[in-house]
């Protein structure tokens, strides 16, 4: 027997040092011999350390936290060609707790002979149906028709009349998984689609009713902007200053993407002026907000911490997602979804996998 040493980022606990967000997929540990488990504590938010959230989302995994791990599951930390600075000799396996693996190194993963794999589905409905909820709460002007209400001033009901998305033409930005998801959302208000994606299949598209279209044009004729799509080198900074110009002053955008696929300072500037009419943000460039950010300031602005796709049902399909990926790579098998695919092919992942193939024999 061979036993897997798997690590699960300190980021996962609370600051009672207890798992944050249900039941994780541990139970599918229960009884498995070959398998042990821990988290990366010194990551962990504590209660005497309030600083903790200003910073966790610039954490970072450090080559001593790979040192005698098999299998790392990570959350938010980032894994950097710094992270495998002392070589990664054990580690064979990095689950991200998520579909996003912007902060992850791929390049140095595979460099390393380690695979990463991610949970691309788990987040598909939630993250469609945080667009559709934010396309309803800027179309019906929810926020405003609530602080009338704070303010006991119903007077100014005609004020905040809100519209329908019934008629009006989305624009969906990256028609990958959570992009289809919310053309299904949306089929029963009867939205005209168009789409911006350079790598979709057109068939793939036209039999969904989804048009494909140049940025400029979905820019120019969408009521509703939803951003879907990965941050890469080139698609950050898409939506900047000249990219808005070209929306309607009736438009909305929404990204529930990755904050960097919009320029924060070009969208306040925006707002402000009421170039558009609204937006809602679930990312940022920076994370936490800062407290100093503009956007704070706008009414006509939505924000959410990165967590309105963080629902129970997400965590609990994650959480078994991540497990079951540790259970197959501890029996020396490879995971599903894998995102480095050419890594497969390389003697020295091959190699470390193989350490773990005497356990499955242990699990029939």
């Amino acid at each position: 027997m061979r036993v897997f040493r798997l690590a699960y980022t300190g980021d996962f606990l609370n600051a009672q040092g207890r798992y944050a967000y249900g039941e994780g997929g541990f139970s599918l540990f229960a009884g498995v011999p070959y398998l042990t488990w821990r988290f990366l504590e010194d990551q962990a938010p504590r209660a005497d350390d309030p600083s903790y959230w200003q910073r966790f989302y610039s954490l970072a995994i450090r080559p001593e936290h790979l040192l005698g791990v098999d299998g790392l599951a990570v959350l938010r930390p980032a894994v950097t060609r710094e992270t495998f600075s002392a070589g990664a000799q054990d580690l064979v396996v990095i689950g991200r707790s998520g579909a996003g693996y912007d902060k992850i190194d791929l390049a140095a993963c595979t460099e390393h002979d380690v695979a990463l794999f991610n949970c691309p589905s788990a987040l598909d409905h939630s993250t469609a149906s945080t667009a559709l909820m934010f396309m309803l709460v800027l179309a019906k002007r929810l926020m405003e028709q609530q602080r009338v209400v704070r303010a006991g001033v119903w007077q100014r009901q005609a004020e905040v009349m809100g519209s329908e998305l019934a008629g009006r033409t989305l624009g969906i930005v990256g028609l990958g998984r959570s992009g289809r998801e919310l053309v299904r959302l949306v089929s029963p208000f009867g939205m005209r689609i168009i789409a911006y994606s350079p790598h979709a299949d057109p068939r793939q598209a036209a039999s969904l009713g989804v048009a494909l279209v140049p940025l400029h044009t979905l820019l120019r004729e969408a009521d509703f902007v939803s951003l879907h799509a990965r941050l890469t080198p080139q698609n950050r900074g898409l939506i900047g200053a000249a990219e808005l110009g070209l929306m309607k002053p009736t438009a909305f955008l929404v990204n529930v993407a990755r904050g960097p696929l919009v320029d924060e300072s070009a969208l306040a500037d925006a707002l402000r002026r009421r170039q558009i009419a609204g937006a809602a943000l679930d990312v940022f460039e920076h994370e936490p907000l800062p407290l100093s950010s503009p956007l704070l300031e706008l009414e006509n602005v939505v924000l959410t911490p990165h967590w309105s796709a963080s629902t129970r049902d997400v965590w609990d399909a994650t959480g078994r997602a991540i497990a079951l990926g540790m259970l197959r790579a501890a029996r020396g098998e490879v995971p599903e979804n894998v995102v480095n695919r050419e890594v497969l092919d390389r003697p020295g992942f091959r190699a470390k996998l193989a350490r773990f193939r005497e356990n499955a024999a242990r699990s029939d």
